[in-house]
Formats: structure tokens, C-alpha cells, sequence
């Protein structure tokens, strides 16, 4: 019989149908199109395709020239410009602003056919540091309320190009989804004085049938009430609230759990799409005890359609515990 499952933080409601229960092999794969004969910008010797990098870690070169390891530039068709002032104003009932931000590409290596699952955790690892370092350097824009980090990988997540990249977008207002997270553990931890995560973290951990894997530093998880089939959740043990806190070894054992995490999914999934998102606390706010930021990552494996958009429901063929059980065994890490 299917099960509606309440998600603890969001209070958001997910239909697990278990009488129609997919497993891996069930979900129809994505077509792969052969390779582009196109020039790809973010290869080397293509440095002159984007704009002027912000910031790059480099081997040898000099700047817009090859010889980086981690390359990050601004977004040539960003969504919002960073030149400019808010002016905020009313319209009638209607309140708007000028499109400030800021949109960013972190290039996460030379070699055009790497993946998360397959480059090295040293360059994951420094594709991490480029996020804390332009998010530190960002916020520092008092224009900018919320900074989000997040990959695309596959033409169904939306990806455009092949080559691994991220994206980073700063925002002038803390974006309403962020905003239910964050306030709802915020009614957590007034009523009960404990972060609702760090309380995730326990419960699953204690259980087990939901834990995919675990390092000193990091949980994997499958969240109780997913959206998705395979949807996974990568939390850190200690409690903080901005990831570009994060320290050295924190950011070390992640690019580990992430490339291991990833490759699990690729090996089970048969290399899906997938979406990559990073919840930080809003940038401008000091550390918050009831906040606790973390990673999902999203399989592209179904489709959202009118049923979902008119209740906020999800329809989820895959429960949590089938596609963690599936997760563990794969190995890996």
C-alpha cells in the first residue's frame, strides 16, 4: 500500500508508492549523444571562449592561459548582472528590483570527459575550496543575501555543456524554498533546543536502514520522505551552518565522500543525470544554531507533472530504504 511520509524539516508531504516500487534497472536510462565536434570554451587553449577568470589555481601559466587546474569565470549569459543598485520599488501592488547578483561557472578541471565519480579527489577537493573562496569574497557584498552553489550534470538536469563545471549564483534576496528550510529549523530548535539535522543525523545513524555510507566528518543518507527515487543527502557530523566555514580536513573528507557518494550512484544508476545542490545558511547571518548546511544530490530519474504542481506533493516509486540498501552494497567507498 503506498505511504505518505511527512519530511521533519519542510513539513512538506511525499507519496511513497510502494505498489508500484521501481528498482534501478526499472528507470528508463537517458540517451547519451555522441560527442560535439564543437569547441568546448572551458578546454584548455580556449581560455579566450569566456570571459576573464576570477579566480584560478594554476600549475603554471598566467592568467586566462592554460595551465589551471580549477578555473573560475564569470557566467558569459549570467541571469543576473552584478553592475548596478537594487532600487527597490513598488509597482501599484507590485513590488520589484533591478536583477542584481552575481553568476559565476567553476570549471572543475582541464579534462573534458572527467565526472565527480571519476577525477581525482585533490581536484575535487580544490573545486571545493574555489566555492568557500568566491563565496567569502562575495559576500562581502552587502547587496547579497544568499549564494547558491550547485551542478548539473547530464542534458536532463539541465546541463548545456559537457565538460564538469558548477555554478554559482548570488542573489539580493534569500530565495522563499531556503527560506521555509531555514525558518522550519528554526521552529525546531526553539521548541526542542537542538538542531533538527544534527537530530537526523542520530536517528538515522542509529537505525540504519536509511545510512548509505559514513566517514569521521560526513553522513550519507537517504532522507526519510524523498522527492525522488535515489535522492541522497550528504550532512556534516559537527554542527555549522555556512559551508564556507567549513575547515581543511572537513573539506578534504568531503571531496572523498562526494567522489565515493557519486560513483555509487553512477555504478547503480548506470551514470545518471543529476542534480547537485549545496544548502548553506543565507550569507549575511552569523553562525546559527539551528541551521546545519548540507549536500543533495538529486538523480534525474522522473519527471514532475501536474499532479505534483498542483498539490507541492511528490510521487516517489522508490523507497528510501530500497535505494539506500542498493547505495551500500554498491561499494565503492
Amino acid at each position: 500500500m503506498p505511504e505518505l511520509r511527512k519530511d521533519p524539516i519542510t513539513g512538506r508531504w511525499v507519496i511513497i508508492a510502494t505498489d508500484r516500487a521501481k528498482r534501478p534497472s526499472d528507470f528508463v536510462r537517458q540517451v547519451v549523444p555522441p560527442p560535439t565536434t564543437a569547441i568546448c570554451p572551458f578546454c584548455y587553449g580556449n581560455e579566450n571562449k569566456t570571459p576573464p577568470e576570477v579566480l584560478a589555481y594554476r600549475t603554471s601559466g598566467n592568467r586566462d592561459q592554460p595551465g589551471w587546474r580549477v578555473r573560475v569565470v564569470p557566467n558569459k549569459f549570467p541571469v543576473l548582472g552584478i553592475e548596478g543598485e537594487l532600487n527597490r520599488q513598488g509597482e501599484g501592488m507590485y513590488d520589484k528590483m533591478n536583477g542584481i547578483g552575481a553568476h559565476e561557472v567553476i570549471i572543475e578541471g582541464p579534462d573534458h570527459d572527467k565526472t565527480l565519480g571519476n577525477m581525482s579527489e585533490k581536484l575535487i577537493e580544490e573545486a571545493l575550496w574555489a566555492f568557500k573562496e568566491r563565496v567569502n569574497d562575495l559576500k562581502k557584498d552587502r547587496r547579497f543575501r544568499y549564494i547558491l552553489l550547485f551542478k548539473n550534470h547530464g542534458d536532463a538536469a539541465g546541463a548545456t555543456l559537457e565538460h564538469p563545471h558548477s555554478q554559482l549564483i548570488a542573489l539580493p534576496v534569500i530565495p522563499k524554498r531556503v527560506k521555509e528550510e531555514v525558518d522550519a529549523a528554526k521552529i525546531f530548535h526553539d521548541l526542542k533546543e537542538r538542531c533538527i539535522y544534527c537530530d537526523i543525523i542520530r536517528h538515522e545513524t542509529a537505525a540504519g536502514v536509511r545510512l548509505i555510507s559514513e566517514t569521521d566528518r560526513f553522513t550519507v543518507l537517504a532522507p526519510y520522505a524523498p522527492r525522488f527515487p535515489f535522492e541522497t543527502w550528504i550532512l556534516p557530523k559537527r554542527h555549522e551552518s555556512h559551508f564556507e566555514d567549513a575547515d581543511g580536513s572537513t573539506v578534504a573528507n568531503l571531496a572523498w565522500i562526494l567522489r565515493a557518494t557519486i560513483r555509487k550512484l553512477e555504478k547503480v544508476l548506470e551514470g545518471p543525470a543529476y542534480n547537485f545542490i549545496v544548502h548553506s545558511a543565507p550569507v549575511q547571518e552569523g553562525p546559527l544554531a539551528h541551521y546545519h548546511w548540507h549536500i543533495e544530490i538529486i538523480p534525474r530519474l522522473t519527471n514532475v507533472a501536474g499532479f505534483e504542481w498542483a498539490t507541492g506533493f511528490y510521487v516517489n516509486p522508490t523507497p528510501p530504504e530500497e535505494s539506500a540498501k542498493f547505495l551500500r552494497e554498491a561499494g565503492l567507498g
